[in-house]
């Protein structure tokens, strides 16, 4: 089997079973295990890069204000994006959260549209249509947004499009941006661990072990992403995106026990619907491509 794959499908799973982790934590505040998100990702990655001996890019990139912005801004994409979906688990809204990540490509393409100009195609208009009438169906019926699967969606989505436009891999990108939340994140610490209230330390063991190691389960699936994307086709990448998703909707339906109603079971029909038409619209035009391609 291509190591690529393989790499790809670890990453996809890590991130799919990542609920299950943070269920484990779910009596930290969300805030709280965000902030140890942030610290030791941060001394995790930056252990990485001491053995790569990777270092050269930062003095480049710290010269450059504008890229710099960029970074920061997409740091407080992800840390609006994190908070979210970690409060979103253990309140029990995993199924909404997974629903965040299904419409997540989808909301990619609209913002190609709305700022780099990209034209979509009739069929992926028609999956965008799809894709906002399971939206709107569940609002009217459930008479409100799921306004935690837009969050995810569009952070993420505006996220991606940040990162898009900055040359850098992802160890380099997360370590900036972990090292500008870094302060924020590890004064928020000391301050909970000054007042008493801090988990670290002050709750069992295996929590405190927990806590620690959110630097490695943040960085080993994007590890794993990076190295995927440098031995397979992003097409592959692509279908492989919607494993994560589909555990994470499997584990709030089966394992955690969240009502799947038929309001969401009609709404995420029309999402899945959405997504099976832009996959196989992006399939075909991508092998009518690539035929042109070779005849010429």
């Amino acid at each position: 089997m291509n190591k690529g794959f393989v790499y790809g499908l670890l990453a996809y799973v890590l991130w799919g079973v990542l609920p299950v982790y943070w269920k484990f934590l779910r009596g930290v505040s969300a805030m709280e295990i965000v902030a140890h998100r942030m610290v030791w990702s941060l001394l995790f990655l930056a252990f990485l890069l001491m053995v790569s001996r990777n270092w050269a890019w930062l003095r480049l990139v710290l010269k450059r204000p504008k890229t710099m912005l960029a970074i920061a801004l997409a740091a407080g994409l992800l840390s609006v994006n994190w908070l979210t979906y970690i409060w979103g688990v253990n309140a029990g809204f995993v199924i909404e959260t997974s629903l965040g990540y299904f419409i997540n490509p989808l909301v990619n393409v609209l913002l190609g549209v709305l700022f780099l100009r990209e034209r979509l195609r009739t069929g992926q208009w028609l999956a965008i249509a799809f894709a906002a009438a399971g939206v709107l169906y569940m609002s009217l019926n459930l008479k409100s947004l799921p306004w935690i699967a837009l969050t995810l969606a569009f952070t993420f989505g505006f996220y991606g499009l940040i990162k898009k436009k900055i040359a850098l891999k992802a160890v380099e990108g997360l370590s900036l941006e972990m090292g500008i939340l870094f302060l924020p994140a590890a004064g928020y610490l000391f301050y909970l661990q000054g007042q008493g209230q801090g988990a670290l330390g002050h709750s069992a063991p295996l929590l405190t072990a927990l806590l620690v190691f959110t630097g490695v389960i943040t960085a080993m699936p994007l590890l794993l992403f990076a190295a995927a994307a440098r031995r397979i086709p992003l097409s592959a990448l692509g279908l492989l995106q919607y494993v994560a998703p589909t555990m994470q909707f499997l584990l709030g339906v089966y394992v955690f026990g969240e009502p799947f109603t038929h309001t969401r079971m009609v709404g995420f029909s029309l999402i899945w619907l959405a997504l099976i038409l832009y996959t196989t619209e992006s399939v075909v035009i991508r092998r009518r491509k690539k035929a042109l391609g070779y005849a010429g």
